[in-house]
């Protein structure tokens, strides 16, 4: 009886040794053949003739690398390109490739080392990046001093499985001249759009959600800024150490902290962009001092246009400091902000441009020429507002007999009266292209 158990045991031994081997081999020859199979991949990609198209099979892929000149390589609706956690999941790198249509999925984490979804290489001058999905921790899509590229229509997504600060930058433009980023929908990932010392680019069109900063400029000039949302960030856009941006038409929607920062931001112009219900956030998300909930926050920036703005609905309006002197704000309209300006400066500055100044929702003055503006100056921030500033718990006094006293006193003697912000001409109603934001 024990020799047969014995028997029957070494028996089973054997057979389970024989799966595990076979189980072994299967497996190593899957992958042997993976692997095989998207070397073959590759190798076809680097024989394609300059010009030619391909279309990826309706699978999922290994990271690949496209090196041959003017080719355009698309997706079947099944094929998935998956980095497996390491690295870049595709590479451009020659010039005038078009990329398009594909899945792009899990490329590498590693900031440092700039794992991108798609890199796109400088060589790859003129490369289209156009109508693709991608979900990963890193950057979406890296440009590396890539001249003239385009990346439109593509919908990225980071990792929410990583703090936001681990996160990459959903399009990252560095050192890249003419360059056109449109119609990309952009959530989840660190900010949505960073342009790093790249000038003379467009930004145009794109939809951008749930992030730290929507926007996110550093040492660029002459950028276009236009017809782009955001919603939901914790800064909408974030203009810093930069010259010569053309900001028009933009949305900031229900962000916290600010619509538009601006830090050391000189000769630039914002026209016809409309931030609405801004407020203070959980934490600020940056680090200038400076409080939170503000439409507009301008910090150490000159000789710049504010035109055809509106900025409502927000706990403060704009925000001035820092020496923010000498930029020109008119035709704009500041629409129910728990307050309208602050200002800290030591000089008085006057927005009005060629006798017209701004619409303010809380004007309490009369137009009895009817020429559509005020006949009395619109000062937000005088003496009283400072008071209220540094002691908010003074608030309840608002409309008490003291207050109106002490307005009553600086009015009758100027000689008190500290520097702020005067608009000389302000205007009796909200401006026509600006109607339709009126709730």
């Amino acid at each position: 009886m024990s020799r047969f158990r014995d028997t029957s045991c070494l028996s089973l031994s054997r057979d389970l040794l024989m799966y595990q081997r076979l189980r072994y081999g299967v497996a190593l020859s899957v992958a042997l053949f993976a692997l095989s199979a998207n070397a073959d991949l590759q190798q076809e990609l680097d024989n394609l003739a300059p010009g030619s198209s391909f279309e990826l099979p309706p699978e999922t892929l290994s990271p690949l690398a496209i090196r041959v000149p003017g080719v355009s390589v698309s997706c079947a609706p099944e094929t998935v390109i998956d980095g497996a956690g390491q690295g870049n999941a595709v590479e451009i790198l020659a010039e005038r490739i078009t990329f398009s249509g594909c899945q792009v999925r899990n490329w590498g984490k590693d900031l440092n080392e700039l794992d991108a979804g798609i890199f796109v290489a400088r060589e790859a001058k003129g490369a289209v990046v156009e109508n693709n999905r991608l979900q990963g921790p890193a950057f979406g899509v890296w440009l590396d001093a890539t001249p003239d590229v385009t990346v439109r229509e593509n919908h990225i997504r980071g990792d929410t499985s990583l703090r936001s600060q681990d996160r990459g930058n959903g399009i990252h433009l560095f050192n890249t001249t003419g360059a056109l980023i449109e119609g990309n929908d952009i959530s989840q990932t660190r900010d949505a759009i960073y342009i790093e010392t790249a000038n003379r680019n467009t930004i145009r069109g794109n939809v951008m959600s749930d992030l730290r900063y929507g926007i996110h400029y550093m040492y660029s000039m002459h950028n276009l800024l236009e017809n782009n949302v955001t919603r939901g960030t914790r800064t909408g856009y974030a203009l810093m150490q930069s010259k010569y941006l053309k900001v028009f038409n933009n949305r900031s929607e229900n962000d916290e902290n600010y619509g538009i920062l601006m830090n050391f931001i000189t000769n630039s112009e914002l026209r016809n962009n409309v931030v609405t219900g801004v407020s203070q956030g959980q934490s600020a998300g940056v680090v200038i001092s400076g409080a939170e909930g503000k439409a507009v926050f301008i910090y150490n920036s000159l000789y710049n246009t504010f035109e055809g703005n509106y900025f409502g609905h927000s706990n403060i309006g704009i925000h001035l400091t820092a020496g923010s002197e000498e930029n020109q704000v008119f035709n704009n309209a500041f629409v129910e902000n728990q307050r309208q300006v602050k200002y800290v400066a030591t000089r008085t500055q006057f927005w009005a441009e060629d006798g017209k100044g701004n619409y303010w929702s809380d004007y309490l003055g009369w137009d009895r020429n009817q020429d559509g503006l005020g006949d009395v100056p619109y000062e937000p921030n005088d003496n009283v507002d400072r008071l209220l500033w540094k002691y908010p718990e003074a608030k309840v006094l608002m409309f008490s007999p003291a207050v109106d006293t002490l307005r009553w006193v600086q009015d009758a003697f100027p000689v008190v009266k500290s520097a702020g912000v005067s608009d000389p001409h302000p205007l009796m109603r909200i401006p026509d292209h600006l109607q339709s934001e009126i709730r």
